[in-house]
Formats: structure tokens, C-alpha cells, sequence
């Protein structure tokens, strides 16, 4: 019989990075922060040169900030230089032409895109319209590209933040004077804890806000890792704490699975049933990991409904978002929860019926369960004109045998 084909094989061992931010993140703080934990700062400055941006170039030093040593990463823009307002469309298409890898592309793509949506909520306009002013600035495009490219550098397969300190007062920003934390980085960190540390000055700026909340698996406590190096990036700013960001860089076995998700509940009792599957249909394409209903008894002994969503904390705001669009609830509320999964792949099997995909769980390395994809069981049953119990049945028990499962 032939031998299993394994679609996605993952390793035991993940590297995690997690931000501790005391006095709120920028894009240049995230960037030297990585540096200093041992991102090779040659390979990350020549690497961004493929972004084929004129008129800046990238440095590093060492500076104090309080009792703290940390690196000062700096993009130093040519005097000559302009500032551009670019909208979203320009500045992916400068990661497009890029030769970047890919990975490093749709990460960043993936930052800049969010930002927009967020200004474009705030401002009551679409993302394509958003005009960045800063953020559209060659030091803001190499700021984020950077950071990613960092972690890519690093090999990075997860980001975990702490709470976000976000400063107070006021600022001078291109709309004016404006409350800190300024309407896109408020949008920015819906679903994310988010502490005052009595700071009046903006510590968390809109792109620092939305490389960490588009990147991050989880936010508040720090995950289960062996620690293998500390990183401090420092701000440009001396404040009357240290303006710094640290980075601690580590690896978790992946069998234990242990990562933060968000529950997103909402309850109903005046919706007609036909408009469930459109909603649930839209929850999952916002990112939701599952949805379901529970049958409850409201006031007045209504027989009601919980939809509850479970998603990675980033995406609070998409699927909250879904739920006011497409379902007639008033409000939503959600919780963070720790939960442990195991190891898990797709592997393409041979059986009796043809070539399956298979999903396969692990713990500690030993297979825990073979389950034939439903939806190429279904199809093969039609196709042969069979039940599809006795396909199911006979998958099952091939990829059992091949793997090592026990019965069940």
C-alpha cells in the first residue's frame, strides 16, 4: 500500500515572541526590539532594500533609557525627501513589486489593510479612500515592513502581546488636536486589553497599534516558553518611566497547544430562524473558529437564542461587526478564555475508495485521531451510488490501520 502523504507537516517545537508594553509600542520600537533579541540588523537592512523605496537608510545604536540598555533603530530619510499621502492601493502595490518574501508581503499587506479599515471607520469613508499621512511616509512603509521582516528573520511562528499601556493627554496630529489615544489607534485595539499607566503622552501610535493587534495570537499573559533571548527597543521620547519595548523570544512544544481565544456571545429572541445560515456563513468568513446555538428561556419566557463565536482576540471587532449587520441584536459582549488543542495535520491517504484528505491529531507524538474529510466522503458515496455510513466506515478503518490509531 502506498505510503501516507503528509500535506502539512508541522514541527514539534514553535518559537514565540511575546511583547511586554509598559510604555505602549511603535513601529520603530517593535523593529529595534527584535534587533536587539538577536534579528541579524545587516540582514534586515539589506533585505528592506527590496522595498525600492528612495531616500531613507537604516541605523542602529545602543542608548539608556532610564536603567535600561536597549537599541535605537532610527530610518533616517534623505533631505531631500518628501512625504507622500499615499492611500492603501500605493502602498501595496510597493510591497507587490517588492521582492520580498512572500510570507513578509502578505503580513504587511495584511497590517496596512486593517489600518485602513480602521481610519476609514473612524472617518466615515472606505479603506480605498483613506489618505495616510504619516502612516504613508517612507519611514512608516519601512517601520512595518521591518518588523516583519524582523520576525521572519527570527523565524517567528506566533506573536503574544501584554496588555497595551496607551498614554493620555492630548496630540498634534494632521486632523488637528485630538485625545491620546487618537480614533485609529482606539479602533485599533477593540477586544484588546488595554491599560492608563498615568503617561500623558501617546505610547501606543497607530502603526505600532496595528502591527501588534493584526500579528497577535493572544494578549494579556505571557504564554508557556522557554526563553531564549530579551530584546529592548527603545522609543525616541524620555519619558518619566523608560521608554522601552521588550521582547522576550522563546519556544513552546506545539503538542501542548495551550493559546488565548475570544467568546463573542450575543442573545436573541426576535429573529426569524431562515436568517441563521447567512449569519453563521458570514461569521466564519470574518475568521470566527466556530459558532454555535444554544436554545435558552428569556424575560417574559421567550424561548431565545445564544450565538456564541469563538475567534482569536484581533478579530473581536470583525465578528462583533458581522453580528450588528446581520442579526437583530442590540449588543455583544465577549470573554477571554485559555484553551489547549492538540497537534494536528492533514495527510492524504489511499483507501479502498481512492485517495482521502485525513485530518490527524497528536499528543506527545502519538496519533490521538484519523478522520476522513466529511465532504470527500459525501462525494465518493454519491459518485458510487454507496451509503455514505459504509464509505465513512471503511475510510476510517484504512486510516487507522495506516496510521496507528486504535479503534474507537
Amino acid at each position: 500500500m502506498l505510503a501516507p502523504h503528509v500535506q502539512s507537516e508541522r514541527a514539534r517545537v514553535k518559537r514565540l515572541a511575546y511583547f511586554d508594553c509598559p510604555s505602549g509600542a511603535a513601529g520603530d520600537m517593535i523593529m529595534a526590539a527584535l534587533v536587539d533579541a538577536g534579528a541579524p540588523f545587516e540582514a534586515l537592512r539589506d533585505g528592506l532594500g527590496a522595498l525600492a523605496l528612495p531616500g531613507w537608510r537604516l541605523t542602529r545604536r545602543e542608548v539608556r533609557k532610564g536603567a535600561f540598555r536597549a537599541t535605537k533603530v532610527d530610518v533616517e530619510i534623505d533631505g531631500h525627501a518628501h512625504h507622500h499621502h499615499r492611500g492603501l492601493a500605493d502602498i501595496l502595490g510597493i510591497l507587490e513589486r517588492s521582492a520580498l518574501p512572500r510570507a513578509v508581503v502578505e503580513r504587511a499587506a495584511r497590517i496596512f489593510t486593517r489600518l485602513a479599515a480602521a481610519e476609514a471607520h473612524v472617518h466615515g469613508t472606505t479603506p480605498a479612500e483613506v489618505r495616510f499621512h504619516d502612516v504613508g511616509a517612507v519611514d512608516a512603509i519601512v517601520d512595518v515592513t521591518g518588523g516583519v521582516l524582523a520576525l521572519d528573520l527570527l523565524g517567528i511562528d506566533e506573536v503574544h502581546l501584554s496588555a497595551l499601556a496607551l498614554g493620555s493627554g492630548v496630540v498634534e496630529g494632521p486632523h488637528g488636536r485630538m485625545p491620546v489615544p487618537g480614533p485609529g489607534t482606539a479602533e485599533l485595539v477593540r477586544g484588546f486589553p488595554v491599560i492608563d499607566t498615568g503617561v500623558r503622552a501617546e505610547l501606543l501610535t497607530p502603526t505600532g497599534a496595528a502591527i501588534l493587534t493584526t500579528l497577535a495570537a493572544s494578549a494579556g499573559r505571557m504564554p508557556a516558553m522557554t526563553v531564549t533571548a530579551v530584546g529592548y527597543g527603545a522609543g525616541t521620547r524620555d519619558l518619566e518611566t523608560p521608554n522601552v519595548l521588550r521582547c522576550f523570544v522563546g519556544e513552546s512544544d506545539r503538542a501542548a497547544g495551550i493559546e488565548t481565544i475570544t467568546q463573542v456571545e450575543t442573545t436573541i429572541d426576535d429573529m426569524s430562524p431562515q436568517l441563521y445560515e447567512p449569519l453563521i456563513d458570514r461569521l466564519f468568513a470574518a475568521g470566527a473558529l466556530d459558532v454555535f446555538l444554544t436554545p435558552v428561556v428569556m424575560k417574559r419566557s421567550r424561548p431565545g437564542v445564544v450565538l456564541t463565536a469563538l475567534c482569536a482576540p484581533d478579530l473581536v471587532g470583525a465578528v462583533s461587526r458581522v453580528l450588528f449587520e446581520e442579526s437583530s441584536t442590540i449588543g455583544v459582549r465577549w470573554s477571554e478564555w485559555r484553551r489547549q488543542r492538540l497537534a494536528r495535520e492533514v495527510v492524504t491517504l489511499p483507501t479502498a475508495y481512492g485517495a482521502i484528505p485525513f485530518k490527524v491529531s497528536r499528543l506527545e507524538g502519538r496519533v490521538v485521531t484519523v478522520t476522513p474529510e466529511f465532504a470527500d466522503v459525501a462525494r465518493i458515496a454519491r459518485e458510487k451510488s454507496l451509503p455514505v455510513r459504509e464509505v465513512l466506515d471503511q475510510a476510517r478503518a484504512d486510516g487507522r490501520r495506516q496510521l496507528g490509531e486504535g479503534p474507537r
